[in-house]
């Protein structure tokens, strides 16, 4: 792992991700956006999971990646010993990256680096290091909402004002400057204050990179800048260089034969008229659940392409690790005669689709989605309407937040129920594709397509960028 040279002259940037597509895809489009648009010299650091899953090996390994963007496995954490499958996402994440980050500071010694930019999961496992075993200026890149970001700054706070248990919390949450959050829609890993190490670490790092921009979260943006509570902690800057998505087709994926079907299967469909599903890179449904899903969508008399997985019954971040990994025939778990009579108008994939190949179809009327952070901006960026099902995590949030600017529908659980019934989604379908609200959300959502576009041309990351390169005499 010796230094690169000075033959590019580039500034060199160092990207750490930790395991999960959720949190590779970002970073790695972050790393390209560099390479392509800005001229850096990019290592990527990549901490392999237990079992890699094809679809982040995939994604790592691609021969499309720019020349100056170098991927690097550090070494394999061998944790299985202290994994227990009882663990969150959280927890298991933690485990895997605090034991991969011991071989983090010999690469920064070893190399010339201008910057190291990381995720907040790594950030919280930097309390292993010395103060200057990472001297190097380190940023994080929020892969998710201001909001929760506004959150985890507050975490600190709303500790020292609870005693116990969160969820005794009988009012809503008072966020500075985001509305009253309901407690139910805190995610797991803040009611069990898990969270509480990256939020008292963000405050030390160089700056903030946010998936977001200005027209999208303008309230909360602006109240770290102009609020008091934020001017006094005080928090670091905070960057927003949103939307950092997928833009470029990926010729490898198109290479494959089921891909390639599906695709070719789009293109027979008429313009807005196909309901894509998926439940990101981990989500799982129970079986209960996804027998009412395959009902709720052939009575619908929609067309759609449902990414599926196998049932599980106690986690519906099963997939968190292994996403891609699934190979089982649909036909094995879904009700028989499904995929019969729904030949022709709806077509499953199995485990992984090349999603924002999909988004950007015109075929593509609506997504239901997990609402995960990066599917929801690939959903606004192709101006796509969207179905809220969030399952984990902020995924609670993120919906709430998308049904407040009316960008989405959520189909509702129904009284004394555990699972949403095939009658509601079966509703909520027709709602989206050939409803008055279906219309109205398109709408909406295509205006903020069009700030998306204004927002990722203005260069917001330029201007960070620019500083690095001044830094380093470029």
């Amino acid at each position: 792992m010796g230094d690169h040279g000075d033959d590019d002259k580039k500034a060199h940037v160092v990207v750490l991700a930790s395991p999960g597509m959720g949190h590779v895809t970002p970073l790695l489009e972050l790393a390209k956006t560099l390479v392509l648009h800005l001229g850096f010299h990019v290592s990527f650091l990549a901490i392999p999971a237990e079992e890699a899953s094809p679809a982040q090996i995939h994604l790592l390994r691609s021969p499309n990646l720019p020349p100056d963007l170098h991927v690097i496995d550090l070494p394999r954490a061998h944790v299985s010993s202290t994994l227990r499958h009882d663990m969150g996402v959280f927890s298991r994440l933690c485990v895997v990256v605090r034991e991969a980050l011991r071989f983090l500071p010999p690469f920064l010694n070893q190399n010339s680096v201008n910057a190291l930019i990381t995720d907040p999961f790594c950030l919280a496992a930097f309390d292993i290091f010395d103060d200057d075993d990472v001297s190097v200026p380190t940023y994080v890149f929020f892969t998710s909402s201001a909001s929760l970001l506004a959150l985890t700054f507050y975490l600190p706070t709303l500790d020292e004002m609870v005693v116990g248990d969160y969820s005794k919390i009988s009012d809503e949450v008072r966020v500075p400057g985001c509305k009253p959050l309901p407690v139910e829609d805190l995610i797991n890993d803040v009611l069990d204050r898990q969270v509480l190490p990256i939020s008292n670490r963000l405050p030390t790092v160089a700056g903030i990179l946010l998936n977001t921009w200005e027209e999208l979260e303008p309230v909360t943006l602006r109240s770290f800048r102009e609020t008091p509570f934020f001017l006094q902690i005080p928090i670091p800057p905070v960057y927003p260089i949103g939307p950092i998505t997928k833009r470029d087709p990926e010729p490898a994926v198109k290479s494959s034969t089921s891909h390639a079907n599906l695709i070719s299967w789009l293109d027979k469909q008429p313009s807005c008229s196909v309901v894509y599903v998926s439940f990101g890179s981990g989500g799982t449904l129970s079986a209960e659940q996804t027998n009412e899903l395959a009902r709720g969508l052939e009575l619908s008399g929609q067309r759609f392409v449902w990414v599926a997985r196998p049932p599980a019954e106690a986690n519906a971040s099963g997939n968190f690790f292994n996403a891609g990994d699934e190979v089982e025939d649909p036909a094995t778990y879904l009700e028989q005669g499904f995929r019969d009579r729904t030949e022709g108008v709806g077509m499953v994939i199995s485990s992984w689709a090349p999603q924002e190949e999909v988004l950007r179809h015109p075929s593509i009327a609506g997504f239901l989605t997990h609402c995960g952070w990066n599917s929801l901006l690939e959903s606004i960026v192709y101006g796509v309407p969207m179905i809220a099902w969030p399952m984990y995590n902020e995924q609670r949030m993120n919906a709430r937040m998308l049904i407040e600017m009316g960008l989405a529908v959520k189909p509702e659980v129904g009284e004394g129920k555990r699972v949403v019934g095939w009658s509601e989604i079966e509703k909520v379908v027709r709602m989206i594709v050939e409803g008055e609200q279906g219309m109205l959300i398109r709408s909406r959502v295509r205006e903020f397509q069009n700030s998306a576009l204004r927002a990722f041309n203005n260069g917001s990351l330029a201007c960070v960028a620019n500083q690095w390169k001044v830094e380093s005499g470029l």
